[in-house]
């Protein structure tokens, strides 16, 4: 039971911050939804700062256990077209995730107030990307698919402009299905562009 308890005051808080930012979520309020007193929290977390920690630790593992990580690589293609499949896929869970979604905004609420938002939202919005994106690219040339060039620089050249459109779906929710055929229009120029 305290552990559905701690899930769900997590869940909430995610819905809150991806909402209202750190500052504009009130913990009474919050716990008050959940049908707890504010006291009821400190069975679980010391204080709004341990939420907020805690929820970013859990969206870093859940993040990496489903989209891929630095530490966790993403497979080489066997063709051009293995790269936009695999893509797509990201895309769409990363489009349609609800939990990646909220974590994005929060991320993007936080960033300029919040060191740790800040290092996330570089990382999942630029450096983690081109560090995923790096080894595939030199796997791909490796194998003949792309031609020789440096592969952090296609990793950055790949992952900027689909990132961009990601944020897009989130500014502008009915722009989704376009936004996803130009990622995928992208991701075959790409190819076009550089395959061996």
């Amino acid at each position: 039971m305290a552990n559905d308890t701690k899930e769900r005051i997590l869940a909430l808080a995610l819905d809150q911050f991806s909402q209202n930012g750190y500052d504009g979520t009130n913990i009474r309020e919050l716990m008050a939804s959940l049908g707890l007193v504010k006291s009821a929290m400190y069975r679980h977390f010391g204080s709004k700062k341990e939420i907020w920690n805690a929820l970013l630790d859990q969206m870093i593992a859940y993040y990496g256990a489903r989209f891929g990580s630095p530490e966790h690589l993403l497979p080489v293609p066997d063709s051009p077209e293995g790269l936009v499949a695999l893509t797509m896929g990201m895309v769409d869970f990363t489009i349609h995730d609800e939990k990646v979604v909220k974590t994005r905004k929060l991320l993007s609420i936080e960033q300029f107030r919040d060191d740790r938002a800040r290092d996330l939202a570089t990382k999942h919005f630029l450096t983690g990307l081109r560090d995923m994106f790096t080894p595939l690219f030199q796997g791909m040339m490796d194998k003949g698919l792309l031609r020789r060039d440096d592969p952090a620089m296609l990793a950055f050249a790949y992952t900027a402009p689909i990132s961009a459109l990601i944020h897009l779906c989130d500014r502008e929710p009915e722009k989704t299905e376009e936004a996803i055929q130009r990622i995928e229009a992208f991701s075959r120029h790409f190819i076009a562009t550089y395959k061996a």
